[in-house]
């Protein structure tokens, strides 16, 4: 990335922000709850956690009701302290109390800041302090992101009177948020670290990212070390001893002894989507049995990441959602049943279930075809002056014998490319971004295609009928390579009618991590393996006259770390160490790759 384009970013980063802050603020004024008080009293409390630290608690009290149910947060951004007063008083405008933690070493708090380590402990030492308070009736957790961690690393020990929690756009699944299959999710973690180091750091994040051997950029770009950051990118294995025991194995235990109703929030575009589905599904049944998912087509700040798509009926609920939730809960004292609610994009819709994950009526079968003719064909759907690997023929359906009567190609052909970790593909459109989120995140133009020769790609003829999914997407490759590990990525695209192509999902894997391994395998080179690239759910309408295109490629940055092709932990691989890769992908006759569509 230039300079130039650094600045630009980063101004546009910039604008997002200040129209998020007045968005926020005419959301507040409106609120559509009845004003009922005027605030009687704002305190600032240093209060004692449990080995002595003085962590500033805000309290906000409206007049009436003396007793008041209350709404608490902990927070660890100091930049949020503008935002959470905005909704500290519209809140105590309509009856509640309201109560700000800062985590230690942020925000006025005392104590050293490490991220994860003491929010537990200091959380409910915060609960035992406010479930004596006689002025608070009940009450109700609140946070996205970073302040949602804090309110579920401790959800399954509240007081009574904590009725409930909401909780947006994080989950406690951590190695899914930081992992796919042996690479890291950098433009989460690394950004994320980058940026909350305890210290002011001036490396651009872009150049921290691709620095090699990656366990060495604290030192060598940051100003010292970061053990927290070392830990998390030299774990590797999902079921090595880091994440399964101590801090992270709690946490993931967390969701099945929680007791409580929890309404659990995310975007399709969100990086913690897979982690918060994770989570979500190992409520425990007296928990999910009044609790709410939503799903939307948002990125981590709500805001709707999916383009040339309708989105009339995609209102912004980030504030009346959350009260609507605590008046049920905390005044009303309603508790409904479970309720699903996901935004099916193409279509504009919201649908509501009872259950997740949504059933699937069918796993419709898109067949990758190399030989000649279909890359002339795919070529012609594509343009005259276009590159196309090769086609996608849709399959008869999943009940046949075998794969050829499912409508998988009878002639086996094979199509490559060459693969060099020193020059990655950039993430354009993706899932799994935050740091780029705000140029690079959700569902976007796609390049076309031939825009590298290191992508390959696949086209389908024109959807004959609209085709509704919901849920993972799976794309099943036979392939083959030179060295000893690699990366396959893959991409799925909605092509409209006038040529402009959407990313709908995609996702990577390693030949070492392949097909769900917990832990690092081996691969002979040359050897033909199957590998599944399976992707987080999602709710999409594909169009009547639409074609399906599908990018195979070898990286994905800094969505992904960048393999360097050996084998090991990413992180400690070194840019001399690298490795050229040339890559094989089989289809048609006994390596029948295909897209596997979860259709509703």
């Amino acid at each position: 990335m230039t300079e130039e384009e650094k600045r630009e970013a980063l101004k546009q980063r910039e604008e997002m922000m200040r129209q998020m802050m007045e968005r926020m603020k005419k959301q507040y004024e409106e609120l559509p709850l009845p004003i009922v008080s005027e605030l009687e009293s704002y305190e600032e409390v240093m209060l004692p956690a449990d080995d002595g630290v003085k962590l500033r608690t805000e309290i906000w009290r409206p007049v009436e009701p003396h007793v008041a149910p209350t709404v608490v947060v902990r927070c660890c951004y100091p930049r949020q302290q503008e935002m959470l007063k905005i909704k500290a008083e519209a809140y105590v405008k309509r009856g509640f109390a309201f109560v700000v933690q800062w985590c230690r070493g942020t925000g006025g708090s005392e104590g050293a800041w490490v991220p994860n380590e003491y929010d537990r402990a200091d959380g409910l030492s915060l609960m035992r302090y406010l479930e004596a308070d006689e002025r608070i009736e009940s009450m109700g957790y609140w946070g996205d992101s970073y302040l949602a961690f804090t309110g579920w690393v401790m959800a399954d020990a509240v007081p009574p009177k904590m009725k409930t929690m909401y909780l947006g756009v994080y989950g406690c699944d951590r190695h899914t948020s930081a992992y796919k299959d042996g690479l890291f999710r950098q433009d989460i973690l690394t950004a994320w670290a980058h940026d909350n180091a305890g210290r002011v750091i001036e490396a651009d994040y872009l150049e921290s990212a691709a620095y090699r051997p990656q366990v060495e950029v604290d030192e060598a770009m940051w100003g010292g070390k970061l053990p927290w950051y070392r830990d998390w990118i030299t774990n590797t294995d999902r079921d090595c001893e880091y994440w399964n025991h101590g801090f992270w194995k709690m946490l993931h235990d967390i969701p099945g002894k929680i007791q409580i109703p929890i309404y659990v929030k995310d975007g399709w575009y969100d990086h913690h989507l897979g982690s918060a589905i994770a989570t979500y599904e190992l409520l425990s049944p007296e928990a999910r049995a009044h609790s709410v998912l939503k799903l939307g087509p948002w990125n981590h700040g709500y805001m709707p990441a999916v383009t040339h798509q309708p989105i009339d009926n995609l209102e912004d609920d980030s504030a009346t959602s959350p009260a609507f939730w605590f008046d049920q809960i905390l005044r009303k004292k309603e508790y409904g049943p479970e309720s699903v609610e996901t935004y099916m994009i193409g279509a504009d819709r919201w649908d509501v279930a009872h259950s997740y994950p949504i059933p699937v009526k069918e796993t419709k079968k898109i067949f990758l075809d190399a030989t000649k003719a279909a890359r002339e064909t795919a070529a012609e759907g594509f343009g005259t002056n276009e590159k196309a690997a090769g086609g996608l023929t849709e399959g008869k359906g999943q009940t046949a014998e075998t794969a050829q009567a499912n409508g998988a190609p009878e002639q086996v052909a094979l199509t490559g490319f060459t693969y060099d970790p020193l020059n990655p593909v950039h993430s354009c459109g993706a899932e799994s971004l935050f740091q780029t989120s705000w140029t690079d995140g959700g569902s976007r133009p796609q390049p076309e295609v031939g825009y590298r020769d290191d992508v390959l790609s696949f086209l389908s003829a024109p959807i004959g009928d609209d085709l509704e999914m919901n849920g993972r997407i799976n794309v099943k490759l036979f392939v083959s390579t030179d060295v000893e590990d690699t990366a396959f990525f893959a991409k799925l695209m909605e092509v409209f009618p006038d040529g402009t192509a959407v990313n709908i999902r995609g996702t990577i894997t390693t030949l070492a991590y392949r097909n769900g391994a917990t832990k690092r395998g081996k691969y002979t080179p040359g050897q033909i393996v199957e590998i599944n690239l399976t992707m987080w759910d999602v709710a999409w309408r594909l169009k009547a006259g639409s074609r399906l295109r599908l990018d195979i490629t070898s990286s994905d940055f800094p969505q992904y770390a960048v393999h360097g092709n050996v084998t090991g932990p990413w992180s400690l691989v070194r840019t001399e160490d690298t490795k050229i890769a040339h890559q094989t992908i089989y289809t048609g006759g006994e390596y029948p790759s295909v897209i596997e569509l979860p259709v509703v």
